[in-house]
């Protein structure tokens, strides 16, 4: 049928240039056009629906989505175009528009790229100096997290293992969000339908459970809801939690969508709005966060100075690496950036997150990107507001402490995780856990990050605690973090901890507790109630270390 049209139209074109091919003929034609159009129109429904493409001129996402909409429209026309001379009016306007776009589009990449905006990019983060001992508190030993991610996944697991009719039907998300509740660190994460089928049978009844880890502890709970989750990333149709926001949200561009509980315990999802601040598509930025109620699917949009002080997690962790990154490339333009890179720095390849108050903040060492053996400082950025502490303290690389930790037992072949960095005797401290092959945590390790040759590891937080203040009594004495205090005893119990005697003192008119092991002094074997003491220590917020005793 085609060889016959394509004929006519031949031997019209050289009769009437407007004139096309028979009416019959005709018809066919102008239905396939139908046909396609109507095909494309419900492609595009369908393709928004999966994609959930948000609908705002600075996200790459949509002008993919345009482009690749209007190529599949183009090539619709052209074969039109054949038969129909105003197909081939439409087919060039459309094979115009698509160069217009990708020439703005390269034009404004160019535009906002580092070569020519390099002191924006540098200014997406702001480094105020601090000083270490002023703004970090001692360590108490009492709060200090000791549950990475991937113990977290152990414990979860464990904990959804005792549930037996749960474990058919739902799994867990191995996300497990570090956030901050009441000054306790903790992960958490939901549960998650097991599959399409699972979500059917329980959509009804929603996610009724999800797990509480306390990073300090090691207790996992798996959380009973009064009202289930019924908006989640793995609920299906208008329920899933992406398509839900993108909804009510159509233009939003969502960066990262965490899980978190507010101070009673009911959950959230707190989605990340980003927008470009460079040019239209350059420089990514946090602008506003979109709280979900898990429960109700009840939506609120905050800007992000108007963020509610429960939410821990606004900024993701990989934008506040990538923007320390061109921070420190690009602070002193994008020429000496590649050519004399004078004072160009960089963050360490790993990170962690630490507890202050009730903030949750992320940790990382900054290097020269001249050398990788040593930091020259490093920075918390708060996860919440972005404030950004850097800290000029010449330091060990983390990498390098980790082999050094690892290497104090070397004949147990442990591997030490990414240290989190705390105060002690008012100096920069490493504290990181060692683990076997199969992810469990056997010891614990505590390095100086200025002299990360004195290394001290144990079997308990305690017992690495008294191996630490050993082999650092020079630092100890010298640290102005030392307190001397009078103290009167109220009650003493002794517990003895993995063969070590540990003294807990009561002391009059204060609510904390005083800890000091055998080896500390001999005579704490004979304190009683009513002794008055002399004590050396650290003070933290709800302990005192003791490290030595006046005569």
């Amino acid at each position: 049928m085609f060889n016959k049209i394509f004929s006519k139209l031949k031997n019209n074109n050289e009769q009437n240039s407007e004139k096309f091919v028979d009416v019959g003929e005709h018809k066919f034609l102008k239905n396939f056009k139908k046909i396609t159009i109507t095909l494309l129109i419900l492609f595009v429904a369908i393709s928004y629906y999966v994609l959930l493409v948000p609908i705002n001129l600075r996200s790459a996402q949509f002008y993919s989505y345009v482009l690749f909409i209007l190529c599949l429209l183009t090539v619709i026309f052209f074969i039109d175009s054949l038969f129909n001379k105003k197909s081939g009016i439409i087919y060039k306007t459309s094979i115009k528009l698509i160069v217009i776009i990708i020439a703005a589009l390269v034009l404004s990449n160019l535009y906002s790229s580092p070569i020519l905006q390099a002191k924006k990019y540098a200014m997406l983060i702001k480094k105020q100096e601090g000083v270490f001992e002023t703004d970090v508190k001692s360590a108490d030993f009492n709060k200090l997290p000791v549950v990475d991610r991937d113990m977290a996944i152990k414990l979860g697991a464990r904990k959804m293992g005792e549930m037996g009719t749960l474990v058919s039907q739902y799994d867990i998300d191995e996300t497990y969000s570090q956030i901050c509740v009441k000054g306790k660190p903790l992960r958490v994460t939901p549960l998650v339908y097991a599959d399409t089928i699972k979500w059917f049978l329980n959509k009804s009844n929603g996610i009724p459970y999800y797990i509480n880890i306390d990073m300090v502890t090691q207790n996992s709970t798996l959380v009973k809801l009064s009202s289930p989750i019924k908006y989640s990333l793995s609920d299906k149709f208008s329920r899933n939690l992406y398509r839900h926001i993108r909804f009510g949200y159509p233009t939003a561009i969502i960066s990262q969508i965490n899980f978190e509980i507010d101070e009673d315990g009911k959950p959230y999802f707190i989605a990340s709005v980003v927008e470009p601040t460079i040019g239209i598509l350059g420089g990514e930025d946090v602008k506003a966060v979109i709280v979900v109620d898990a429960s109700t699917g009840e939506m609120k949009k905050y800007n992000t100075d108007e963020v509610p002080t429960w939410i821990d997690r606004v900024y993701p962790a990989e934008l506040i690496i990538k923007q320390l990154t061109d921070n420190g490339q690009y602070e002193r333009g994008f020429i000496n950036s590649k050519v004399k890179q004078e004072g160009v720095t960089k963050p360490t390849e790993g990170y962690n997150y630490i507890t202050m108050g009730e903030d949750i903040y992320l940790y990382t060492g900054i290097t020269s990107v001249l050398s990788d053996e040593s930091n020259i400082g490093f920075v918390f950025v708060n996860m919440r507001t972005k404030e950004t502490k850097f800290y000029p303290v010449s330091s060990a690389e983390e990498f390098s402490v980790m082999e050094s930790a690892a290497g104090a037992v070397q004949e147990k072949a442990y591997k030490a995780t990414f240290p989190i960095l705390i105060n002690l005797y008012n100096r920069p401290t490493y504290f990181m856990a060692l683990k076997d092959d199969a992810k469990l945590t056997k010891m614990y390790s505590l390095v100086d990050a200025q002299s990360y040759q004195k290394v001290a590891v144990g079997n308990t937080i305690q017992e690495t605690v008294d191996n630490y203040r050993k082999i650092t009594t020079d630092i100890a004495i010298e640290s102005t973090d030392i307190i001397s205090k009078e103290i009167v005893v109220e009650d003493v119990k002794s517990v003895v901890v993995d063969g070590n005697t540990v003294f807990y003192i009561k002391v009059q008119g204060e609510d904390k507790i005083y800890t000091a092991p055998i080896d500390v002094d001999a005579t704490l074997a004979f304190v009683k109630q009513g002794d008055i003491l002399k004590v050396l220590g650290n003070d933290a917020e709800s302990t005192f270390i003791i490290t030595g005793l006046k005569k």
